[in-house]
């Protein structure tokens, strides 16, 4: 039998047992796996990642380089993690006052790219396919196909998976249809949603 992983890791990577890295998963120097991570398939974690203990990767998820993935963070299939991006688990820490019984979870939805340098205040979600801009400090919830940026970040318009901007309007008319010009893809704004007409997606 062959025991061979169907994982790709630099020599320089440390990978913790047990844990479960996915088929065509690419690791590259000086990255840190621990325990009881699952990370699926085709992924690429990039140089100097550290991936904490029970975080959950899905499938074609790319962490850029320099980035800590802490234990609370889930991320699912098709996520994108700039460069230096920074996760957070803990709301008050004190470096004299354990609380790793209190880490909260922050929850990226699928396809959601968070740019270089932007910072992810642990406990919130982050909708599917949302376009967080570079070093944007997010600290709440962000709506299905919304593009933020800045400090705090705030919604300033709306992107397609095909990630081009859809609309320049932070809060375009109720009813407003709204068409990618890259791929055509049509969406529909109502009370603070967009709505995926072809793919039937509503953000929560």
């Amino acid at each position: 039998m062959d025991n061979k992983p169907t994982y790709q890791a630099h020599e320089s990577a440390y990978i913790d047992e047990p844990c479960t890295i996915g088929a065509g998963t690419k690791i590259w120097h000086f990255s840190h796996i621990m325990t009881n991570c699952r990370i699926g398939e085709n992924c690429n974690i990039g140089q100097n990642v550290v991936v904490s203990p029970e975080c959950v990767i899905g499938n074609n998820v790319k962490i850029q380089n320099n980035v800590s993935v802490y234990t609370g963070v889930v991320l699912e299939d098709d996520v994108f993690c700039g460069p230096s991006m920074v996760f957070t688990n803990v709301v008050n820490p004190r470096s004299h006052v354990p609380r790793k019984d209190e880490y909260q979870r922050t929850l990226v939805r699928q396809g959601a790219s968070i740019g270089a340098n932007a910072t992810i205040v642990c406990g919130i979600t982050l909708g599917r396919f949302c376009f967080i801009g570079a070093g944007a400090v997010v600290t709440r919830d962000v709506p299905d196909f919304a593009l933020i940026y800045g400090s705090p970040a705030k919604v300033q318009g709306w992107m397609c998976h095909c990630g081009i901007r859809l609309d320049a309007l932070a809060n375009p008319a109720d009813g407003s249809l709204i068409e990618c010009a890259a791929c055509n893809s049509r969406y529909e704004y109502a009370a603070g949603e967009l709505r995926d007409i072809d793919r039937g997606e509503v953000s929560e």
